[in-house]
């Protein structure tokens, strides 16, 4: 697989599509093979961008939250469940990259997916991140960013990550950048992506609940640009066999402990469809980038409003210091590089509706129009 990145030329409406679709939990293979099915469907009703949730391969692991004594020192139970974490993981490269390299250039899309990612050898060997994976039309592979802090619980499993994804890709429908749950809060990962020039946001959750929703919104509006919120969905026989659910979630008396939620949402942080929450659905919007441009007339995070002569933005990727700075400013910001000392880099970023299936079971998917899709022509079922 390359690292190039594909065509920069942007289609001027395009679709793009949310898999709200349970995994097989814990099993690679088979889950695998479900997201190969699932992008092959979303294809099929014209989708140029393909979204799976937080950890989709194989699964988030909600019990978690959910299931009692999962983070006592020694419980046999969570030891053999973390070997079959282990067991299930992505390793990168590797034959599941292999595949979802081939199934997004054989259907010539652009596909975001969270795995869980396992370090097979040498330095770090056997560790574990949270990671998202984009991959090109062409099959490359053109992102790969490791959540830069687990979430409170989350720390049982995964190790921080570094900052080489904090990065936006060129895509046939527009610049793409992602973050993972947690991320959404963190102000200086926001503001990274903005000043990089996002058009589309890919917002990874292991399911889009209240607060979720609030920040992905945020974001959207913040940013200037389409969100693609993305939530999972698991049922309570998803859970592992050997853990007992709490009583304090049994007392809340929720049927799915991850219920979805997925949504696209317009640069103006209203929805352009969803949110959609309890059932298997896929849910695709014809989006236009025409609308940020028509949004940035009252805020712009990456353009003026940002007042480089007043702050400036560096991230340190691990190799480099990158100074992030809107466009327009690069002549700027390299003086300014110059008079500090060398060292770092500059990037120049230019600035720059749906249908929803949903079913009970398994891979069953009914198809039903978007209500906020207006003036395009309709996408035929």
């Amino acid at each position: 697989m390359s690292s190039e990145s594909g065509s920069s030329t942007v289609s001027p409406v395009a679709v793009v599509a949310v898999i709200q679709a349970a995994p097989v939990y814990l099993n690679l293979q088979q889950s695998l093979a479900r997201a190969v099915e699932l992008i092959a469907e979303a294809a099929r009703r014209q989708a140029q961008l393909v979204v799976f949730p937080e950890l989709w391969l194989p699964g988030y692991p909600a019990w978690l939250d959910v299931c009692r004594d999962v983070s006592l020192a020694g419980y046999a139970p969570m030891k053999r469940l973390y070997a079959r974490l282990q067991e299930n993981s992505v390793t990168i490269p590797g034959k599941v990259t292999e595949v979802l390299s081939e199934v997004s250039r054989r259907h010539q899309l652009t596909l975001v997916i969270g795995v869980q990612e396992r370090v097979d050898g040498g330095p770090g060997r056997g560790t574990l991140y949270n990671t998202v994976l984009t991959f090109g039309p062409r099959g490359d592979l053109l992102n790969h960013h490791r959540k830069l802090n687990p979430t409170f619980n989350e720390k049982l499993l995964w190790s921080p990550g570094d900052g080489q994804g904090m990065r936006v890709v060129p895509t046939p429908i527009g610049r793409l950048g992602g973050s993972i749950g947690s991320e959404h809060w963190m102000p200086l990962v926001r503001q990274s992506l903005h000043l990089a020039g996002e058009e589309i946001h890919v917002a990874l959750w292991p399911s889009v609940g209240e607060l979720n929703q609030i920040a992905s919104r945020h974001y959207a509006l913040e940013g200037r640009c389409f969100v693609v919120a993305a939530g999972g969905i698991m049922r309570a026989d998803d859970m592992p066999r050997d853990l007992e659910l709490s009583a304090k979630y049994l007392e809340t008396g929720q049927p799915l402990p991850l219920d979805g939620g997925s949504a696209v949402i317009g640069p103006d942080g209203q929805y352009v469809a969803g949110p959609t929450f309890g059932s298997e659905v896929i849910l695709l919007a014809r989006i236009n980038p025409e609308r940020i441009r028509e949004e940035a007339l009252e805020f712009g995070a990456p353009g003026h409003i940002a007042r480089p002569d007043l702050f400036d933005f560096r991230l340190r990727d691990g190799h480099r210091d990158v100074m992030v700075v809107p466009s327009g400013e690069t002549a700027v910001a390299a003086e300014e590089i110059s008079r500090r000392g060398r060292g770092r880099e500059v990037r120049d970023h230019d600035e720059q509706e749906l249908l929803i299936s949903s079913g009970t079971d398994g891979a069953s998917l009914r198809v039903v129009p978007s209500p906020r899709v207006i003036n395009f022509d309709p996408i035929e079922p």
